[in-house]
């Protein structure tokens, strides 16, 4: 039974944000030094929504750095599995939260939170489960292999107020193929971050595939 759902300016919240992004870049900090400099060159490429992946040890403390080193930056939190992961990125200062998929737990927890939750989707059912929680605004993950364009173009007709963000297997050659379709808020992807780029702290290489992807990408 679901007796609560989510207030539709959670819904508003998360369109301000992705509109300010066709690109999300998802970030794998492994040191915290890094976090800043990579997060710089981003936002100097002209990228200015990112997303800290909750895969490394000091993703948290990487989200509250770059929170105050770059001010007026939309950080948000991703790879989120739990609601304590969940009230771990409310306490670090995250705009938001991305979950690679859902649980009513994470539903419920989404529902009462101030920080919006992209939830993680990969099939219509899950979807409408996320509906009848009053979710509007969906990741889809893995999205190259679950279907790609056509799987988003399908799921899109009986479900035409379902807006998404497809993460996975996202690459220059294809996403513009995503953002072409009128269901499509943003694409998110590691691409921009290549781990090579940052091992060798190349920020300049990384400012510009930011630079290019803005470029290729804007509205």
């Amino acid at each position: 039974m679901i007796d609560k759902q989510l207030p539709s300016t959670r819904t508003a919240e998360l369109d301000s944000i992705c509109l300010k992004a066709e690109v999300l870049p998802v970030m794998i900090i492994e040191r915290l030094e890094d976090a800043v400099p990579v997060a710089r060159a981003l936002v100097e490429g002209g990228l200015s929504v990112l997303e800290v992946t909750l895969r490394t040890a000091c993703a948290l403390d990487a989200v509250a750095r770059i929170r105050k080193a770059l001010p007026g930056v939309s950080v948000g939190v991703g790879t989120v599995l739990t609601p304590a992961q969940y009230r771990q990125a409310e306490q670090a200062g995250a705009d938001f939260v991305v979950t690679p998929g859902t649980t009513e737990a994470l539903y419920r927890h989404g529902i009462e939170s101030p920080v919006p939750m992209l939830p993680g989707v990969s099939s219509v059912s899950e979807v409408m489960t996320g509906w009848q929680y009053g979710y509007r605004r969906f990741k889809f993950f893995p999205a190259e292999v679950s279907g790609g364009v056509p799987a988003l173009k399908a799921i899109g007709a009986p479900l035409a107020e379902a807006h998404f963000c497809p993460t996975g297997g996202i690459s220059m050659d294809n996403a513009g193929d995503y953002l072409a379709l009128d269901n499509v808020m943003c694409v998110g992807g590691s691409w921009l971050t290549p781990k090579a780029l940052i091992d060798a702290e190349d920020w300049d290489g990384i400012r510009e595939l930011a630079r290019q992807a803005a470029e290729r990408f804007h509205h």
